[in-house]
Order: C-alpha cells, then sequence, then structure tokens
C-alpha cells in the first residue's frame, strides 16, 4: 500500500501497473499532476493467506484544496507479490 500512495505521490505509472492485479488494471492509469499527496495513514491491515484488505485514509491538495481519500482496498498475492485488485471508497 504504501508503495502505491508513493507512486501516485511522484506520478510512478509503471509502478502503479506492475502493483495492480492485471484482472481490474485500467488500460490507461491517470496521475493527475495537479495534486499534492500529504499524508497516508494505515488504519487496519489484514492478511487472510493471499489475500488481504487494507483501510487506509490519504490527504491531498489540489488547486488549492485539501481533501482526503478514505478506501478499503482489496489486494491479492500473485507470483510472491502484493497487487491492487480494488477498493471502496468512502
Amino acid at each position: 500500500m504504501r508503495s502505491r500512495y508513493t507512486a501516485f505521490a511522484v506520478g510512478d505509472r509503471a509502478h502503479l501497473a506492475r502493483s495492480w492485479h492485471p484482472r481490474t488494471r485500467p488500460d490507461q492509469i491517470d496521475v493527475d499532476d495537479g495534486t499534492s499527496w500529504r499524508g497516508l495513514v494505515i488504519e487496519h491491515a489484514a492478511e487472510d493467506g493471499d489475500a488481504a484488505v487494507v483501510v487506509f485514509r490519504a490527504s491531498w491538495r489540489q488547486h488549492g484544496v485539501d481533501g482526503e481519500l478514505h478506501e478499503r482496498s482489496r489486494f491479492a498475492r500473485r507470483g510472491g507479490r502484493w497487487v491492487y485488485v480494488d477498493g471502496d471508497v468512502g
């Protein structure tokens, strides 16, 4: 999760693509250069075999406006690596 947050923060589309499950990865990964990611707080993480859930809050600033993303993300282990499957924003 932390590496994906950092990839969003620095605009590393290649890392985002590598760390996204091929079944759910979009054809085009958009990273808004006008967004400044300000911090990440992991609220909960749980692993069950080859599946994991991470609940986090990520704060951002975009065009002078502050905001926060709150998400429950699902991950799967593929080839010994964790990849992002999908998430529920709330």
